[in-house]
């Protein structure tokens, strides 16, 4: 089933909007598993990193307005704009539409297959590094603004543009092409010009070789279109909500890091929680927790090579701090990620600080040994199988866990307050004996932590889990729980959503917990809570109202389908960071549990998220497919093309 287009039609204003700030919802996200670009509804292209998701930024008006290196390109006249991503794809399409005319803009960052990759593989890419727009007129004429600045050192200064042979070179290597009529004055890159029917122009930026011709831009949109379409061909999800889902799957691979196989949690910084607040944290980074639930989303749908890779990546990247294991590495696997604040940059809609690098990376968060050793259960139970040096890895985390497990940490929600013994951290320790136990065998040793570690978690007073021993208060983390097959009594789970409900939902919003967490100010409601709500309703057989919550959330997501990390209860605003892959893994993970509770009931979304996956993918295309396991991304529904190699001369 192809994707189909949503269609937006918005009258755009030329008066700005939150000190010249377009709302994050008006983003549209382009990449090429290397690097990010954010395109706004009226054009502007104010976020650009290229070759790494954390590499500073060439283009960063989202965190500065006044400052910061963008391009833009918009209609003179008042326009109506309608957009959406060209089916399959992570290509975009922006359509201007003024009095006298109409223009078309197609932004893209050329991907491709590497040129030695097998037939099914879609991890081993060619990215050049190049972010095109080209330009088509459509019908009658259109006179276009179109500029450019350049940001060099997180736009602590901006970049002299140069001529040469083939446009206008930078001092740092970035360079602009394009035919169309640019007058460069040192910085900034500008021109007008009327479009007519039929007229098509390019602007092309890019961290390395320039195309020498218009029809090598033609011939990389050609190949960027295949290669995606033919990935998400590879999707086996057949159930309902697949726009949802396809859409979903797109961002996320949008997402992972293609030479290693990290899987960042969002590939911009600082876009804030609360306007004008200080929670802005950097999400360029792979978190263990959020990688692996992506890659329970991921397997569920078939592409067991971004499975593969991520997998391998883990277990490198746990290797270098074993025993101990970080809560998140760098995308090359780095260890230090220092937190510092960009004092020059005025933040999104005037939110500071400006954060780059992650100060949680040195939390204690004991939870992360459950995901890593949850994980690693997924990727056997489709096929795979552990390494050898893995083996004493994954034994190390238990023993890690039975060192550690009785005192407090920083939780899943890592709090900047002093830590606490938190319910959430317990089960996950629970769930680290057990996955071990399932993977490696039966050792008494663990046999009886695993006991004891159920046993000090079920020792509370009242039926529902409290947020942590010291604090009864709900916590939207508790949700997981009947996701990682922890015995708890179902009275008892009805009573820990009940709590989560009554103290933590609003409308269809949940808020992650309510108590002092060492920062000032509020936040908004965490997406990915309502969907993780969604899979509790089903466990609880609740599914009609799991199914209209569902469908309310997928009506949250922005024009192109898209959603941030939070979203304001009151006004429907996204907040946080954006693209958010936890967000659009919980609503892969939502729609699958959603299609399992149809076909099983409650028992069918109950037990481990390897069960699950198991299911899915039994469900989707049978046993061979599950035999299939890590070997390929499965038979694709249409003949593989090798335009999708990335060879454009």
């Amino acid at each position: 089933m192809r994707e189909t287009a949503p269609q937006t039609k918005t009258r755009l204003p030329h008066s700005a909007e939150g000190r010249g700030y377009r709302p994050i919802a008006d983003y549209a996200a382009l990449g090429d598993c290397h690097g990010t670009a954010l395109v706004s509804m009226d054009g502007g292209i104010d976020w650009c990193a290229f070759g790494r998701f954390d590499a500073d930024p060439v283009l960063c008006r989202l965190l500065d307005n006044e400052s910061a290196g963008y391009m833009a390109t918009r209609p003179v006249a008042a326009c109506a704009v309608d957009r959406h991503y060209l089916p399959g794809t992570n290509v975009l399409r922006t359509s201007f539409t003024t009095d006298t005319g109409a223009v078309h803009l197609t932004d893209f960052m050329a991907v491709g297959r590497d040129g030695t990759a097998g037939a099914f593989d879609y991890v081993s890419l060619e990215a050049p590094a190049w972010l095109i727009r080209r330009i088509e007129g459509v019908s009658g004429e259109v006179e276009l603004d179109f500029a450019l600045r350049l940001s060099l050192d997180f736009a602590r200064r901006s970049a002299h543009l140069q001529p040469d042979a083939t446009g206008f070179v930078a001092e740092n290597g970035l360079r602009l092409q394009s035919d169309l009529p640019f007058e460069v004055d040192r910085h900034e890159a500008r021109g007008r010009i009327a479009v007519r029917a039929g007229d098509r122009f390019y602007i092309l930026l890019s961290a390395s070789a320039s195309p020498s011709d218009p029809e090598d831009v033609d011939r990389a949109l050609a190949t960027t279109m295949h290669f995606w379409e033919e990935w998400i061909g590879f999707c086996r999800y057949e159930g309902p909500y697949t726009e949802h889902v396809r859409r979903s799957a797109l961002a996320l691979k949008l997402m992972c890091f293609a030479p290693t196989g990290a899987i960042v949690a969002a590939p911009t910084t600082s876009l804030p929680e609360t306007i004008g607040g200080e929670r802005n944290w950097d999400y360029r980074f792979c978190w263990v927790r959020d990688a692996s639930l992506t890659l329970y989303a991921l397997t569920s749908l078939g592409y067991s090579g971004e499975a593969q890779r991520f997998f391998t990546f883990l277990q490198r990247s746990c290797a270098t701090t074993h025993p101990d294991v970080q809560l998140m590495y760098g995308i090359a696997g780095e260890t230090e990620l220092p937190e510092s604040v960009l004092l020059h940059l005025d933040g999104y809609c005037g939110s500071r600080p400006v954060r780059i690098g992650n100060a949680a990376v040195r939390q204690r968060q004991l939870d992360v040994y459950g995901y890593i050793l949850d994980a690693a259960l997924i990727y056997v139970r489709l096929g795979g199988r552990l390494p050898a040096e893995a083996r004493p890895l994954l034994s190390g985390f238990v023993e890690m866990v039975a060192r550690y497990w009785r005192e407090p940490d920083s939780g899943l929600w890592e709090v900047r307050s002093d830590p606490l013994h938190f319910t959430h951290s317990r089960v996950m320790c629970w769930v680290t004996v057990d996955r071990a136990i399932r993977l490696l065998g039966e050792r008494r040793d663990w046999l009886q932590l695993r006991a004891q570690i159920r046993a000090a978690i079920l020792e509370r007073s009242g039926a529902a889990l409290p947020r942590a021993a010291e604090d009864a208060g709900p916590d939207a983390a508790l949700l997981l729980v009947p996701l990682m097959d922890f015995p708890l009594a179902g009275a008892d789970l009805a009573a820990t959503v009940e709590k989560i409900e009554s103290g933590l939902r609003e409308g269809d919003f949940v808020v992650r917990y309510v108590a002092e967490d060492g920062l000032t100010g509020s936040e908004g409601a965490f997406l990915l809570c309502s969907f993780w709500l969604v899979d509790a309703l089903l466990a609880l057989g609740r599914g009609q109202e799991a199914r209209t919550l569902f469908e309310h959330l997928c009506g949250r997501a922005n024009d192109v389908g898209l959603f941030a990390e939070e979203i304001d209860p009151r006004t429907g605003a996204f907040l946080g960071n954006f693209p958010q892959a936890l967000t659009h893994l919980g609503l892969i993970g939502s729609a699958v549990n959603l299609a399992l509770f149809e076909a099983g009931g409650a028992a069918a979304v109950q037990g481990t998220y390897a069960d699950r996956a198991a299911r899915s993918v039994g469900a989707s295309f049978g046993w061979r497919g599950v035999l299939s396991g890590l070997r390929h991304s499965g038979t694709p529904r249409f003949r593989s093309s090798r335009a999708s190699k990335f060879r454009i001369r």
